[in-house]
This record gives structure tokens, sequence and C-alpha cells, in this order.
């Protein structure tokens, strides 16, 4: 038995050399130039971009940077970090197939000198029979409003506005949506309805059975020298209650919600506005854009952000009507590379306490109001290269009733940032 097998592969063998014999030179280089040009085509399938925010950031004594570490207690009143802000690398399949049906494969990393993280992670598929509604799915920004999905390499300040930091932490979410909008060309191209539902606890792992229900609806139409759009959203979820103290405004003050479980949801429902405008003139292009959001937001104590943990929460919950708007205003000067750019946002967490109010009747920190006024200078060096600039300076509600706020808070920053884009 053992000859007979040993025979059958040194036949096997035999006719293998001798196949390679008879095929010519030319032949082998025809069949090499075919499995490279395959391999070429797969790779011409994939897209790579990216970008790098080199940051030097300089703050008062209470300031809380973006990079590198907390405060040390060598620190002086004057506080200094460098550090990689964001590295991002996104790999697009933009030829992906399912049968008829076509669509985008997305993967993006976040790599800095804190380690690497991923930001997307998504595909998308587009009806084949008219191209008006795309399926995406996977972790990508949440449907809300304008600032939550305005890429980080465009925008004109170093940071989102507080509000918008609180409320969607990351900015992304795991989950699955429409995105509903006429071909280009037709009438009703110039609306676009954004509708899904998403786990409610940012990029981590989803920890509970409930979805949540985030949907945008926009208009934007452009004209010669001038481009408009408006849009409002509608988010519809639930906090999870992590004890039965469960805690609501009445009057002035929290009082305790009767019957309230362990395990029920309290209602987490935001309402936004969002519109923007831009000229293009003589003087340069002057962009204006202005969002409000407003709801209910369960939260802690001493802080109303947004789920974003990997496990359930097991603290109190304080049930908070809330108020966030920002404004920005960008003017580039003239024909030239350079633009100025001004920029002022407000979060109210408890739209029903104010000034010496917050810190009585069971409220504390989660209740104070914070506003931002930033100024920035804005260099487009190359297509690759930017030069940022930009001062902002942050204020606080003032309460004689809670340690540290009876007076604003030394954080303001200042942030010099290169960033090169690929």
């Amino acid at each position: 038995m053992r000859k007979i097998l040993l025979g059958s592969l040194l036949c096997l063998s035999t006719l293998a050399m001798a196949q390679e014999v008879e095929q010519t030179p030319l032949e082998k280089v025809q069949t090499e130039t075919e499995r490279i040009g395959s391999i070429v085509d797969d790779l011409s399938k994939w897209k790579i971009s990216g970008y790098i925010q080199g940051d030097l950031q300089i703050g008062q004594k209470d300031a809380s940077f973006k990079v590198g570490a907390t405060k040390a207690d060598a620190d002086q009143s004057v506080l200094n970090r460098f550090g990689i802000r964001r590295g991002r690398i996104k790999f697009a399949n933009t030829e992906l197939e399912l049968g008829q049906v076509k669509g985008t494969a997305v993967f993006q990393l976040d790599i800095t000198e804190k380690g690497v993280g991923f930001k997307d992670a998504y595909f998308t598929l587009t009806d084949p029979w008219g191209g008006w509604a795309t399926l995406k799915a996977g972790v990508f920004d949440r449907p809300f409003g304008y600032e939550v999905s305005y890429s980080s390499s465009s925008r004109e300040t170093p940071e989102r506005s507080t509000g918008c930091i609180t409320l969607f932490p990351d900015e992304r979410d795991l989950g699955a949506m429409f995105v509903i909008q006429a071909p280009k060309g037709h009438v009703l191209n110039p609306f676009k309805l954004e509708t899904g539902l998403f786990a409610g606890n940012g990029i981590k792992q989803e920890t509970d059975n409930r979805k949540d229900w985030i949907s945008h609806l926009s208009y934007k139409k452009t004209y010669d020298n001038i481009q408009w759009g408006l849009g409002g959203s509608l988010y519809l979820g639930g906090v999870y209650q992590g004890t039965n103290n469960v805690y609501e405004m009445s009057g002035k003050e929290f009082v305790a919600v009767n019957n309230a479980k362990v395990g029920e949801y309290s209602t987490r429902c935001y309402y936004g506005l969002d519109g923007q405008f831009l000229l293009n003139s003589g003087a340069g292009l002057t962009t204006l854009r202005a969002e409000m959001i407003a709801g209910k937001q369960p939260g802690a104590l001493g802080d109303s952000k947004s789920p974003n943990a990997s496990t359930l929460p097991t603290i109190d919950t304080y049930r908070r009507d809330f108020l966030s708007y920002n404004i920005y205003l960008i003017q580039d000067l003239g024909e030239s590379k350079h633009s100025l750019v001004a920029k002022y946002d407000a979060y109210d967490p408890n739209t029903k306490l104010s000034g010496n109010e917050v810190g009585l009747g069971g409220s504390g920190k989660g209740d104070v109001k914070k506003y931002n006024v930033g100024f920035g200078y804005l260099y487009r060096m190359s297509n690759n290269f930017r030069l940022m600039a930009y001062y902002d300076m942050a204020f606080n509600e003032k309460t004689q009733n809670i340690s540290g706020y009876n007076s604003n808070i030394k954080d303001n920053i200042f942030t010099l940032r290169l960033q090169y884009k690929f």
C-alpha cells in the first residue's frame, strides 16, 4: 500500500512538472500579468484617506485639555500640553456589491499617543431601482442636527459645542438607519431624511434590549453665490434607572418619583433645529451656522452627560429639562487663504434653575449652566495643510450654594493646531 501511495505522488509530481515545462516564457509572463492585474483590481476598490491634528494647548489653572495628561501637582497657574488630538485613517470599499445592490464599506481608526481606537465601522447599500433609499448599518454618526456629523477635519474650531459633547459623546452610535433622498436632478433632491434605531450608549457595546429612535429631515438649496439649508431633528429614547431613587423637578426642587424602580427607563427626548447660510461676495465666503436643541435629559446629580459606557448605570437618576444652542460665523478674507472665526455656544442642563437657585432643593453641579465665547484664525497653507489658532473663553453660572462655583472657573484654553489631511 505504501509503495502504491508513493508511486501515485511521484506520478502527480512528474505530471505537474511536465505542465510547467510545457508553458512558454511568454505564457508565464501573461499568467503573472493576469494575476497582478487581478490584485490591482481588488485594491483599486479601496480608498484610503485620513488626517492628523497636532495640538499645542495653553490654559488657565483649571483648564481641562483634550491632549496630554491631566494637571500635575508641579504645574503652575498656566498649563500647556502637546499632543495628537486626532489621528484618523479611513479605509473605504466603494464598490461593495450584493447582487444588483451596490454600496460602500467603511472602517476608520483613531491613532494617537494615547492608543488606538476605532471610530467608524459601517456599510451602506443603495436600492438599484431608483437610488432613493440607502441602508446604513454599523457604527457611525448619529443623524441629529448639523454639528454632530460635521467632520472634525473641516470644522473651524478645535471642538464641538458643550451641548453637543454632553448630549452626544463621541458623536457616534451603534445602529441602523435609512437615508431617503431623491436622485440628483429630481425636484425633491434638496430634501433628505435620515431615520433609524440606535443602541443609545455611543460606540460602546449595547447593554439593554431597548433602542433609541433618531431622525433628521433637512433641506438644502444652492444658487450661484448663495447656499442655505434648514433641518429638524427628533430623538426618542430612554436611560436605564440604576436605582430606585429617581428625581424630577417640582417647582424649584427635585422630588422623588413615586414607585420608581430599578430597570425602568427615564425618557430621553430631544428636539432640534439647525440652519446654515453661505454667501460668496467680494469680501470672501461668509458662513453662518446656528443650532438649537431642547428636551428632557436624565443624568446624575453631578453630571448630565448621556450614557457612554459598556455597563448599565448603578447611580440615582435626575430628570431635567435642558436647552443647548450655538452659533458660528466664519469670514474668509477675500480670495486669500485666511479666515476669521467667531463662535458662541451655551448649554443649560436645567432650565428651571438659575443663579443661586442652583445647589438648593437637591440640585448640584449637574445643574450648572455653561457657555463659551471663542475667536479663531485659519490659514489654509495648501490642499493638505491647515493652521488653526483659537482662543476659547469658558464661563459658568455662578451660585453661592456650590463650592467653587461662586465665581467663574479659570479654564480658558488657547489651541494652536497644525493639520495634515490626505
